[in-house]
């Protein structure tokens, strides 16, 4: 079990003994989606930690955005309990990049490979989000990519 696994499952059992339902709640789905993961075709009885903050940062995008959906039809009791669950989660994920980190390392990775046109986004993509993996969501990354590129 991944070091980041066994956190998870500690703090289910914290959140019994204090009773905190929506911490409760959130780390067991979060485990529940790790055996999902475990269980599939080809896939290593071990999740790591990388794959582990792969599921923790798709659960907690998903929590966001049913946070959005919620306040717009005026629901926020609903969208706070996302919220929080939400802020959950981001206590077992890195530290997001900022723009400007995350802008900075797509300028260095250009550099790296020498790439100055569109044609090699695809490259640049897959090098910044290799490195960025949780820490930083696809869509600003291809967004500071394509700036950079264009300019």
């Amino acid at each position: 079990m991944s070091t980041l696994h066994s956190r998870i499952v500690g703090g289910i059992k914290d959140a019994m003994r204090n009773k905190d339902k929506i911490r409760l709640a959130t780390l067991r789905d979060a485990k529940s989606k790790f055996m999902l993961e475990q269980t599939k075709t080809g896939s290593t009885d071990e999740l790591s930690d990388a794959e582990v903050i792969k599921i923790l940062s798709k659960l907690q995008r998903q929590r966001l955005e049913t946070s959005e959906v919620y306040k717009s039809q005026g629901r926020e009791d609903l969208a706070e309990d996302e919220i929080a669950q939400a802020k959950v989660l981001s206590e077992f994920l890195p530290k997001a990049l900022t723009e400007d980190e995350i802008k900075a390392k797509v300028e260095e990775i250009i550099v790296q490979l020498g790439v100055s046109s569109m044609r090699d986004m695809g490259k640049v993509m897959g090098v910044a989000s290799a490195e960025m993996e949780g820490r930083a969501d696809g869509k600003v990354i291809a967004q500071f990519v394509r700036e950079t590129l264009l300019s």
